[in-house]
């Protein structure tokens, strides 16, 4: 009987652990689409890459900083065209989501993922948009922070793949 109680002592404070971390990470994606979801469209500008920066981490603010700093130069030498990055590039729907809740997280001590239930509702006939992306976190010095976006859109026009491949097709677009 002596052992039980230490035992459940120890599952007791697994689980506290546990749902801790699980706080702790859908707070990081709460506070990641607060500020990307109220950016402008498109690549964010400089004061969007600021209140991002301690969301994402440094390798995510990194692609950020040379997709931004690509565009910059393409637009210079190329005053008539459109930008390199149009629409929201922080979910699979161009227009963005008008709505989101961040479903489930899981993984482990250094890294995890959670779901992102998004909506995006023009008050059309046709009715609400809704589709779930996956936000990749990366546990860091500083706490959970954003590393990627999976796109999860399946209709003909909706983002592929993840955010960190545009980011980089984007920085790379200069450069060819």
């Amino acid at each position: 009987m002596r052992l039980v109680a230490p035992a459940v002592l120890v599952a007791a404070a697994l689980l506290s652990t546990a749902a801790q971390a699980d706080e702790a990470m859908a707070k990081a994606a709460g506070d990641f689409y607060a500020v990307a979801h109220a950016a402008q469209s498109g690549l964010p500008d400089a004061a969007t890459r600021a209140k991002l920066a301690p969301l994402v981490t440094p390798r995510l603010a990194s692609l950020i900083d040379r997709a931004s700093a690509a565009e910059e130069s393409f637009t210079t030498a190329n005053k008539n065209s459109p930008p390199l990055a149009e629409g929201d590039l922080y979910s699979s729907l161009f227009e963005g989501p008008t709505a989101y809740t961040v479903g489930a997280c899981s993984g482990d001590a250094a890294k995890a993922s959670c779901a992102v239930n998004l909506t995006h509702d023009d008050k059309g006939a046709s009715g609400p948009t809704r589709w779930t992306d996956t936000l990749y976190l990366a546990n860091t010095a500083s706490g959970w922070k954003v590393d990627d976006i999976g796109y999860g859109g399946t209709w003909a026009f909706s983002n592929k793949g993840k955010l960190s491949e545009t980011l980089e097709q984007v920085a790379g677009f200069v450069s060819q």
